[in-house]
């Protein structure tokens, strides 16, 4: 947990941690600052300013020692020779080096560094969101129950394989995808003795994350209501396929029957293949994105506030959410959209079309594009009534799309896409899962990894998407093997 003055804002406060041992240690001493304990933010300062001041300050009074001793030694004060071996100008010096030291620590740390999470939830859309917070620096405390754990271990095949080379069912592949960067700790929480240990990590954790259905954990004492005032800064996130309210609050929630009911289902897949899910469980993966914005933008709250507070999540929510410009045309023109396969039901051309040798896609988004696309064709379709603007490109698509295929179809894809890249029309292929994750481009990006863990050797994974240009990120943790239960951290 972070240990710093709730009212400084901002993560370069990382130095702050421990703020005893900072002043114990003779250091900076703007904790009892007027400005930094005054409730108004437009007097809050960030940690760097005041590190700059201090370290100013110290600076300051070596050189009126410094000038002391010219005035009084003259031409025969050797300021080089004073600088080296006097005791208050060396101790002046170690306290500026070990300040810039700790400043740079702190600054080059991981950017959740000293967040605490506990991590009570289950298969997907939790254990995302915690991955990922994992993968920004913060220390994920994992949750599972004794007998099996979290269900996805089971999730095979296939499973990882072992430094035997043989598949390994204490850990499927689907759990691996999901769980880095954690911890594992077996707690009945349906026991008291179980229910104490949950309070006992609490004291030390900034976060907790569920998801079980409405009122689950209220059993057991572990519902929102029931931490709160034990724990006020507590930051309590909820996932449920629901949410807290509303008249479908207590039913279960599945990413398969959420994409149905969410509508998603309807707009994927086309005519002759009626409703089809995407495939992955994205409504579990955007829900669990969701949840680490809430997480983080509660954390920043936190520091005005020095309070927690209940995030409620709900996959139905969410998915809602995520119907984008499909929801909004809808709202906006009274027809419900239906699934139109590759196409886009706003941008013309913007489909996969076949070529000589398979199929590849174009995804033309402006009436420039799809000039130097007729260019590239040799057409004058840029020109032509039926398709000079969008608009129109819109209202007579199929007869488009089956100009341009007839074109496409007399060449390779690798020709497409060579002569669409001189062109500047954005396209590309249509990858498998193989061919994606050895694109050149995954490499060059570090999106593979692997994780070393006993009994396995190394694990590989797709890493995190998040690259930033100071702050570290990529939980360095393997996915845990499930912990006894006896083992309580």
């Amino acid at each position: 947990m972070v240990h710093m003055n709730e009212n400084i804002v901002g993560l370069d406060a990382a130095i702050f941690m421990h703020p005893e041992t900072w002043k114990a240690s003779g250091h900076v001493d703007a904790f009892n600052d007027p400005l930094i304990d005054n409730k108004d933010s437009n007097k809050r300062y960030r940690a760097d300013v005041l590190i700059e001041e201090y370290v100013e300050k110290i600076r300051l009074k070596t050189e009126k020692d410094v000038a002391k001793g010219i005035k009084r030694f003259g031409d025969d004060f050797d300021e080089v020779q004073f600088r080296a071996t006097n005791p208050n100008v060396l101790r002046n010096q170690t306290k500026i080096d070990d300040i810039n030291a700790r400043f740079k620590t702190a600054m080059d740390a991981d950017d959740l560094s000293g967040i605490k999470i506990l991590d009570l939830s289950r298969v997907l859309a939790g254990p995302w969101a915690s991955q990922t917070l994992a993968d920004l620096g913060a220390e994920i405390i994992k949750i599972e129950k004794p007998n099996g754990g979290d269900d996805t271990r089971k999730w095979g095949p296939p499973y990882v394989k072992n430094s035997n080379g043989d598949e390994d069912r204490r850990m499927s592949a689907y759990f691996t995808a999901a769980n880095r960067g954690k911890i594992s700790v077996a707690i009945d929480i349906a026991t008291k003795s179980g229910q104490s240990k949950i309070h006992e990590l609490l004291e030390d954790c900034d976060i907790l994350i569920e998801n079980f259905k409405v009122d689950g954990l209220k059993k057991y004492g572990l519902d929102y209501l029931s931490l709160q005032n034990k724990f006020p800064k507590l930051i309590y996130c909820s996932i449920t396929g629901f949410g807290q309210t509303g008249p479908d609050a207590h039913k279960s929630g599945y990413d398969f029957m959420i994409q149905a009911m969410g509508g998603l289902m309807s707009i994927t897949g086309d005519q002759e293949s009626g409703p089809l899910k995407v495939g992955v469980a994205i409504t579990d993966l955007f829900t669990g994105m969701y949840a680490v914005t809430a997480i983080q933008a509660a954390i920043i709250e936190r520091y005005k506030s020095n309070l927690g507070q209940h995030i409620d999540l709900s996959l139905f929510d969410c998915q809602l959410a995520m119907l984008a410009n499909q929801a909004t045309n809808y709202l906006n023109s009274g027809v419900s959209p239906q699934g139109m396969g590759n196409m886009h039901p706003n941008i013309v051309p913007y489909q996969s079309f076949q070529s000589s040798d398979g199929h590849f896609i174009i995804a033309i988004g402006n009436d420039k594009q799809f000039g130097d696309f007729c260019s590239l064709l040799g057409k004058d379709w840029a020109n032509d009534p039926l398709f000079e603007t969008n608009e129109l490109r819109v209202k007579n698509r199929a007869k488009l799309a089956q100009l341009i295929e007839a074109e496409t179809q007399q060449k390779p894809t690798e020709y497409w896409l060579a002569q669409l890249a001189k062109y500047n029309v954005p396209a590309g292929k249509i990858n498998n899962i193989e061919q994606a994750l050895n694109e050149p481009q995954a490499t060059a990006r570090n999106m593979i990894i692997h994780s070393n863990l006993d009994d396995f050797g190394t694990i590989p994974m797709v890493g995190t998407p998040i690259k930033m240009s100071r702050s570290r990120t990529g939980a360095a943790l393997a996915p845990p093997l499930l912990a006894k239960e006896d083992k309580f951290a």
